[in-house]
């Protein structure tokens, strides 16, 4: 009588690879860009948003609003000042708080942003080199053959 035994090889594998753990590393938030968007003593059209913020750390005075999201922003043309005044807490306590209002002006507003950067860099680049006067920058000084044309008075040190 023969008997036939059947042996069992590996039916269980081996990981090739260690198991990784999870991070908590790799997710980051957009920034929201809050904060104060025009300061003390700055001009303001009407509907123009002064603070962005979560939560009340500015509060509205006169002339402002307060948004859905805490924002906030004018209702007069006029001049923007920062208050902070002592005030009763809703438990009682004394407490400073800040306070955004608008000075109404009688000459309606017009804001003048600053040139700065590239912006201004660039106004710098387009004057005439001739009459130096801001426009048009000329094409290179070259002459058809190749030649670069010397201006003796403003460039002596390239005089040959």
């Amino acid at each position: 009588m023969l008997i036939f035994v059947a042996t069992r090889t590996s039916l269980t594998k081996m990981a090739h690879r260690k198991a990784g753990g999870s991070t908590s590393y790799g997710r980051d938030s957009i920034s929201k860009r809050l904060g104060v968007k025009i300061f003390g003593d700055q001009k303001v059209k009407t509907g123009n948003i002064i603070i962005r913020q979560r939560g009340t750390k500015w509060h509205p005075a006169e002339n402002v609003k307060r948004g859905e999201d805490d924002t906030l922003f004018a209702m007069k043309d006029g001049t923007v000042k920062f208050i902070t005044k002592k005030v009763r807490n809703f438990t009682g306590k004394l407490v400073f708080r800040s306070y955004v209002s608008v000075i109404p002006s009688d000459k309606p507003v017009v804001r003048k942003f600053k040139k700065t950067g590239a912006k201004k860099a660039g106004a710098k680049l387009r004057v005439n080199l001739k009459t130096r006067k801001p426009g048009k920058k000329k094409s290179s000084r070259r002459r058809p053959g190749g030649k670069v044309i010397v201006n003796s008075k403003t460039r002596k040190h390239l005089k040959s």
